[in-house]
């Protein structure tokens, strides 16, 4: 046996946790406490972590729910086996995951919902943890298709998107980066209730923190008209059309996309877009658009896929399991 030790993760170790999660190989800010612990209201965590030695070799953000189902994690786009750059290896991480499980029966825990890490988010590969849940009969319940862009391929715009492009520049319009995250949010709910009857994950005081914790992974974008002659010169231009992005620095993700009517109605979204993966995250490994489905997966929005597509993105998948204790 490894003689790993396998402890519940506690506030004391947030320091120990985050600088983990920046040498790891596979984690991004959203697993650091500042961004985990904003909806600790919300989700109670029971984050893991697996030592030897007394050092920290793999963490799992996680939280419980009062049916004793630990998830990886329900409040985050993804979660799983947080891993070291080097030193822990397939039959490593098989082993220490057989020893979790045993751990958490003990503790009452009943059944694993899982979401790895998608690979583009990793520094190095990184899917030792799926080839545990096959040999430990975990079952794969969900599969969502994300859209991304190959940044070292760049941006493949098709004919018709390309036509919008070339329209809607004719517009001039402003693109740029803002700190109205009020603005931006109420835009966004707006098109969410118009379009899907449907409300933002985040609330504006939410954003607005997460904003100020993390102000280099999150930012806001967005598109307007100019102002006409006879405007009032102080008027700040009315966002048309806006973006905001999770940057991994590996990986920029689309996390919000919202529009008005009209900037629906001229294609704002379009130049916006260009702009975002040709320029400002155009050295990222990866643009990313996220998912199309609903239903559990069950459900694949083909229009909303297609417009992903038609900006030269093509599909990631974001792998659910299963796993009764």
């Amino acid at each position: 046996m490894g003689n790993w030790i396998i402890e519940r993760y506690r506030p004391e170790y947030r320091a120990e946790w985050d600088r983990f999660v920046s040498e790891s190989r596979n984690g991004t800010f959203l697993f650091m406490r500042g961004y985990m612990d904003y909806h600790a209201d919300r989700f109670k965590d029971c984050s893991w972590m697996v030592r030897k030695g007394g050092r920290i070799v793999a963490m799992l953000p996680a939280n419980i729910t009062p049916d004793n189902v630990l998830h990886s994690h329900q409040g985050l786009t993804y979660g799983g086996w947080i891993l070291p750059p080097a030193h822990v290896d397939a039959a490593d991480v098989l082993e220490f995951f057989c020893e979790a499980v045993e751990v958490w029966r003990d503790c009452g825990i009943t059944e694993l919902d899982y979401r790895p890490v998608p690979w583009i988010y990793a520094a190095q590969p990184s899917e030792e943890a799926e080839y545990a849940l096959f040999r430990l009969g975990a079952s794969m319940v969900r599969t969502d298709v994300s859209s991304s862009i190959n940044q070292c391929r760049g941006e493949s715009l098709n004919q018709q998107m390309r036509r919008h492009l070339a329209k809607a520049q004719k517009l001039n319009p402003i693109i740029s980066e803002t700190d109205d995250i009020e603005g931006f949010m109420s835009m966004l709910a707006d098109c969410l209730q118009e379009r899907h009857g449907a409300r933002p994950v985040h609330i504006v005081e939410e954003m607005r923190l997460l904003k100020f914790r993390f102000p280099d992974n999150i930012r806001f974008f967005y598109a307007a008209l100019p102002l006409e002659e006879g405007d009032i010169k102080t008027d700040i231009p009315r966002m048309e059309a806006g973006v905001c992005v999770y940057d991994t620095g590996r990986v920029a993700h689309a996390q919000y996309i919202a529009t008005t009517s009209k900037g629906r109605e001229l294609n704002l979204l379009t130049p916006l877009f260009h702009k975002l993966i040709t320029e400002t995250f155009r050295d990222r490994a990866f643009f990313d658009f996220g998912t199309s489905n609903e239903d559990g997966g069950l459900y694949l929005n083909a229009g909303l896929l297609r417009q992903k597509f038609s900006y030269g993105a093509t599909a990631v998948l974001h792998r659910h399991y299963r796993l009764k204790l």
